[in-house]
């Protein structure tokens, strides 16, 4: 079994129009979320093997804030092919991953989080900002991973459904 691990950026901020949309940070509830969804990794025992994250500022800084508090002593892999990214590339990089990974984080953006959610379960699941879906796949290597492969949504944390 793998597992993996899908988190939507934190909420970002839109202060500034003319900065880039790669550029945007968190604003004040992403900077609050985005370690306690990593406290909850932690707390969970999920703490993964290899981060993956966009590229982009918000994906970046959402990661290194789980990281922090997951207390994952691994590499922040940052892959450009996930900023804005379909669930294609998504699976691409998994189907990439070295085998010795049983759980990988993923960080990335809607609506292709979603969508990789959808493709793996076969559920719709709604990911807000800082939302982590758990999703266990019935597989051993994750070349593995073809289109007929469905696993299983185990856990979906949302930050406002926190207590």
């Amino acid at each position: 079994m793998k597992t993996v691990l899908i988190m939507r950026h934190a909420k970002s901020s839109w202060k500034e129009p003319v900065v880039d949309d790669h550029e945007r940070p968190l604003n004040k509830r992403g900077k609050q979320n985005a370690p306690r969804m990593g406290r909850l990794l932690r707390e969970m025992e999920l703490v993964p093997d290899l981060v993956l994250s966009s590229t982009a500022r918000r994906a970046r800084d959402t990661a290194e804030a789980v990281i922090d508090q997951c207390r994952y002593k691994g590499e922040l892999r940052l892959e450009q092919e996930l900023y804005a990214a379909p669930a294609e590339a998504y699976l691409r990089a998994l189907r990439d991953l070295d085998n010795s990974i049983k759980r990988v984080l993923l960080v990335g953006h809607n609506p292709g989080l979603e969508e990789l959610v959808y493709h793996l379960t076969g559920e719709q699941a709604r990911l807000p900002t800082a939302a982590v879906a758990q999703v266990k796949l019935p597989i051993k290597q994750w070349q593995d991973l073809t289109d007929d492969v469905k696993g299983q949504l185990v856990n979906l944390w949302r930050p406002k459904e926190l207590p």
